[in-house]
């Protein structure tokens, strides 16, 4: 296919390419890997700046994305790719083969710096999903930190930078410019534009929150390596028409789900991040329909949302949908409640998958957020995605919504829907998903919610 790009992506193909550092923070689906590939291939047959590239990625990104966009655009036809992904022995076989550009999943990059024998002798580095490296106590970080040390370009690629607050910036930013902007050390960095704040009742439990001027200040720090651009600004995307299909347990539920928060909490009882988390959990899983006892062993409490789920199943007369759960038992039963219905489906996750969905194969595609969070393309496969359970995680809720509604998207229209139980912890956890108000004072607010309710 030949590549026609965009202005915006012509310029960000020019600001990799002018740029050694560069912090490239695209919107979903505004076509991220294939800008770096485009100056990649230019930096080393055009310019002689490049001659070895390591990509680092979500491992289906690693495996499929770029691979995939490799082989789609005609004028990448002379970049060579070798994909480390599998055992070690198949990682390293791959690593050692001749080729341009070195794709290895996020989760081995530890093992590549520590363990491969293979040479660090990139002179490029590509972290796909920069916001991965967050946490600068993280393996995958210090390793990260390793081959750039080695490299003398680099590129940060992310649609979400600091998905929970500033503070997740300086690690990522240390690792693109060698603490250069923001900083050597999180200590200092805390110091300079954060004050601590107790969180609850032990001394010892802080958080940090940023000073009047730390969001400007930063920005105005990290802005020479950085352009940022919102798929809204530069693309006609199609319409997103989000809806909530309503259910409702009975009086029996409704008391059970009630006692449970009340055994957990009590009224006058503090409320913390942990306890919070905890009891969240739990009532999400109740509100879906099912939770796992002290065992582990799930225990079925009400169909209501497997209903729900067949009634727009039903609905969409054939029309592909894509069905976000989060826990095990939802896809076991979700799985159930298909094949009693006789519906062709199947979990998306691997390239097979991936590809029949596309291609129109697949009816209704079952997909974890946390395999789908980033990278992959599923807009041709359809247009409508349907949350059987909500999901604390706005990166993963915004990411996964993204898989459909971007660029390339087919249809006019791309229509999010999820199914809520009423009065319970899923309208609360959806309205501030609305919000983007999704922090650990979030969480502590809707479980406190949920208490009051009583």
């Amino acid at each position: 296919m030949k590549f026609k790009p965009h202005d915006y992506q012509r310029y960000a193909i020019e600001f990799i390419e002018e740029h050694p550092i560069a912090a490239v923070l695209l919107d979903m689906g505004l076509g991220k890997t294939v800008i770096t590939l485009t100056a990649i291939e230019e930096l080393m047959h055009d310019r002689f700046e490049v001659n070895k590239v390591l990509v680092v990625g979500p491992l289906r990104v690693a495996r499929d994305t770029w691979p995939a966009e490799l082989k789609k655009w005609d004028h990448l036809k002379n970049l060579k790719m070798s994909v480390a992904v599998g055992n070690a022995e198949e990682r390293k076989i791959a690593l050692m083969r001749k080729a341009d550009i070195y794709v290895i999943n996020r989760e081995n990059l530890p093992w590549l710096v520590e363990e491969s024998g293979v040479p660090l002798d990139f002179d490029m580095l590509v972290l796909d999903e920069l916001s991965s490296y967050k946490n600068p106590q993280a393996k995958r970080a210090k390793a990260a930190l390793k081959v750039r040390m080695g490299a003398k370009r680099v590129v940060g690629l992310s649609g979400t930078p600091a998905p929970n607050s500033l503070e997740d910036l300086f690690s990522e930013y240390r690792i693109l410019d060698l603490g250069k902007r923001l900083g050597r050390f999180l200590t200092r960095f805390r110091t300079a534009y954060f004050r601590p704040v107790r969180v609850g009742a032990s001394q010892y439990a802080m958080k940090y929150e940023p000073l009047p001027f730390a969001e400007d200040d930063i920005y105005n720090r990290i802005s020479d390596i950085t352009i940022s651009m919102k798929s809204t600004d530069y693309l006609k995307m199609p319409e997103r028409i989000e809806s909530e299909y309503v259910v409702k347990m009975d009086e029996k539920e409704l008391d059970r789900y009630m006692a449970l928060k009340s055994n957990m909490i009590l009224p006058n009882e503090e409320i913390t991040a942990a306890n919070a988390a905890t009891l969240c959990g739990k009532l999400v899983q109740m509100a879906n329909g099912a939770i796992y006892n002290d065992n582990g062993k799930p225990v079925d409490f009400h169909d209501r949302k497997l209903d729900a789920l067949e009634d727009m199943v039903e609905a969409a007369n054939g029309k592909p949908v894509l069905v976000a759960y989060w826990y095990q038992h939802d896809l076991d039963r979700i799985s159930n409640r298909l094949s009693e219905l006789g519906v062709k489906f199947d979990r998306i996750n691997t390239s097979d998958s991936i590809e029949r969905w596309n291609r129109g194969e697949i009816p209704v595609g079952l997909i974890h957020p946390a395999s789908a969070g980033h990278g992959l393309n599923l807009q041709e496969g359809g247009s409508t995605i349907i949350w059987f359970g909500m999901t604390w995680s706005l990166e993963l809720y915004q990411q996964t919504n993204g898989r459909l509604w971007r660029q390339g998207q087919k249809d006019k229209t791309v229509v999010i829907q999820h199914i809520v139980c009423e009065n319970t912890i899923d309208g609360e956890i959806l309205r501030r998903l609305e919000k983007k108000d999704m922090t650990q004072e979030a969480l502590i607010a809707a479980v406190k919610a949920e208490v009051r309710r009583r």
